[in-house]
């Protein structure tokens, strides 16, 4: 894990990309809810490897993919050659073994691979997408792919810009809520690769990441998150106008599961401990109390919307 500062990495990811590219992005993950809560505090550092760019609407993702990788390429960014699928692909390379688009910053010096990256990501082609899927990018070096995630379009409702950098950074809410849907229950599978030393489940990691937003959430606003609901609902209707109310249902359950599970939620802990939440005192029960309030206010009014 790196510690950064915000505000720093994201005028260094901003500066980099193609003027004509960065309406089109939009980042997600720890960096744009650390962006959003800790942005008044210019020394405030958080711990993260990973600086997700969403490429949007996905009818360009092609395009601006294939400029901003050439663009990063030509000033001197290194391409991440760690884990499966190092290599430039070809055209017989089956889409789903084909290198993701990740790149560290040339003045950076990633040894082992413990600097910081930036990756690209996408929208879904369609609402009804499911699973992981690739998109091909053809660059003079090969063919590389650009992945999306069902609940991606979440992450890009109505996201918020940074006008001096004319670049947008996802709602934090927004983001929790396409982790919750994305983890219905406590899934076995672990992350690739060791979170500061520990094999977490990716489940845990995720829906840590909304345990984390939500304290940032309270910390910064002091209030209840029942206007959470009322958003969501919004958001669900716009990106999948025929699932909503079914999607809206079960919303929440992996949160509970996790919540009832000491294991888990020290896992939990851990991510955030070693992530977002690493400039602040929490515990395990401070997460859980966290979590319990989403579950009531924020979930439970989504789920008495009917219309």
């Amino acid at each position: 894990m790196k510690e950064i500062k915000p505000i720093e990495v994201i005028r260094k990811v901003a500066g980099a990309l193609p003027p004509e590219c960065r309406e089109n992005i939009v980042i997600i993950g720890s960096l744009a809810a650390a962006y959003a809560y800790l942005v008044d505090n210019q020394n405030m550092i958080v711990q993260t490897k990973d600086i997700d760019c969403l490429v949007k609407p996905h009818t360009v993702a092609v395009d601006k993919a294939q400029l901003i990788a050439r663009k990063l390429l030509d000033v001197g960014w290194q391409r991440r050659k760690i884990g499966p699928h190092q290599n430039p692909g070809s055209p017989d390379t089956p889409i789903d073994e084909l290198p993701a688009i990740r790149f560290y910053p040339p003045d950076n010096d990633p040894k082992e691979g413990n600097d910081w990256f930036v990756e690209f990501l996408t929208e879904p082609e369609f609402s009804t997408d499911q699973d992981k899927k690739w998109t091909r990018i053809i660059i003079d070096e090969g063919h590389f792919g650009l992945p999306s995630f069902r609940f991606l379009a979440i992450t890009a409702f109505q996201p918020n810009r940074i006008d001096d950098l004319e670049i947008y950074y996802a709602q934090p809410k927004m983001m929790a809520l396409a982790n919750l849907l994305e983890h219905p229950q406590i899934k076995p599978e672990r992350m690739s690769t060791a979170f500061a030393g520990r094999n977490i489940k990716r489940s845990n990691k995720d829906l840590g990441r909304v345990l984390a937003i939500g304290y940032l959430e309270q910390e910064k606003y002091k209030s209840d998150f029942r206007e959470w609901g009322y958003e969501w609902a919004v958001a669900l209707k716009d990106c999948f106008r025929d699932e909503w109310k079914g999607l809206a249902v079960n919303t929440g359950s992996g949160l509970a599961a996790l919540l009832q599970s000491d294991e888990d939620l020290d896992e939990v802990y851990h991510t955030c401990q070693y992530g977002l939440l690493t400039s602040f005192g929490i515990t395990t029960e401070i997460l859980r109390e966290v979590g319990y309030r989403i579950l009531g206010d924020a979930i439970g009014t989504l789920q008495k919307i009917k219309d």
